[in-house]
């Protein structure tokens, strides 16, 4: 199958050997190795990844998944998004990597694809763990917990921490519902250096994802425009304030912390509003190439 496919973030297969008992599959390399090495287990000597960094991650791995789900020659279901298979290149481009799970989407009239359940535990969507029903959604709600695997530091699943704390997913989910203290959802290791309103953004396109009803996630697409609305506007430390994750900032009510995820989210409202900030930064990006190509003519 990955000879099939071919997209600046998906990694290359170069070639193979199959001489006797011998099978090898040689990929491009990736010389700064996977997201969850820089996320769960940086060397002493290695920096944390920036904010801008993570989300720049988080919009390459997303258009990768963009062209699995849409633009291969047949849908492709990945089945194993987790942060161990994004790899790192040069700038940290990430590619996603390890296809040995993967499946050709549901054809015809069908809406799903019925498998032995496998994948990574922490990552799965729950109605697949339950059924063994994949579809593209499937992959969303994976996408959801790498999202929040950026935002949060905090492993998809990590047995060292105490019960109600192990999924990652169960333990961002009440307080992304809530609303309240949302920020504290942001990595220790950031040290505050974010932008507030964009991470609460991201926070929403992941709430999105890893909503239970498989219905209720929003397509790969809208997902790829929200985020890159968000690289759009970076964080930039000299223009913004460092954000206290303490808690709620004195001059902030309740009701403008929880605007943009309150108990009633609006998913129609919430994908819609994803949408618009992707197609206004798409058509200013349009019109300022027809600026600037008009005056080149003049």
């Amino acid at each position: 199958m990955l000879s099939l496919l071919r997209h600046p973030n998906l990694v290359n297969l170069i070639g193979y050997c199959a001489e006797g008992d011998q099978r090898l599959l040689v990929y491009e390399y990736m010389q700064l190795g996977s997201l969850e090495d820089h996320l769960h287990y940086l060397r002493p000597d290695q920096k944390p990844l920036d904010w801008n960094t993570r989300m720049t991650i988080a919009a390459g791995a997303a258009k990768g998944l963009e062209y699995l789900h849409t633009e291969a020659n047949l849908p492709v279901i990945y089945r194993d998004l987790k942060s161990s298979n994004i790899l790192l290149g040069e700038g940290f481009n990430p590619k996603l990597s390890d296809f040995g799970l993967a499946k050709f989407g549901p054809s015809g009239d069908k809406s799903h694809v019925s498998t032995r359940i496998m994948g990574t535990h922490g990552y799965c969507a729950p109605e697949y763990l339950t059924s063994g029903k994949l579809t593209m959604k499937s992959d969303i709600f994976s996408f959801g917990v790498v999202l929040l695997e950026l935002i949060t530091g905090r492993k998809a699943l990590d047995d060292s921490r105490a019960r109600e704390e192990r999924f990652l997913v169960d333990w961002a989910r009440p307080m992304l519902k809530d609303g309240m203290n949302i920020l504290n959802l942001a990595d220790p290791l950031l040290r505050g250096h974010f932008s507030k309103s964009t991470m609460k953004k991201a926070l929403e396109v992941g709430f999105l994802c890893i909503q239970e009803n498989a219905n209720c996630r929003p397509s790969i697409g809208d997902i790829v425009l929200a985020l890159d609305y968000l690289t759009s506007h970076p964080y930039s430390a000299h223009e913004a304030k460092r954000v206290s994750v303490k808690g709620p900032e004195n001059n902030e009510s309740p009701r403008e912390t929880t605007r943009m995820l309150d108990r009633d989210f609006n998913r129609e409202r919430a994908v819609a509003e994803a949408k618009m900030w992707g197609e206004s930064w798409r058509e200013k990006r349009l019109q300022s190439a027809e600026n600037s190509s008009d005056g080149s003519n003049t």
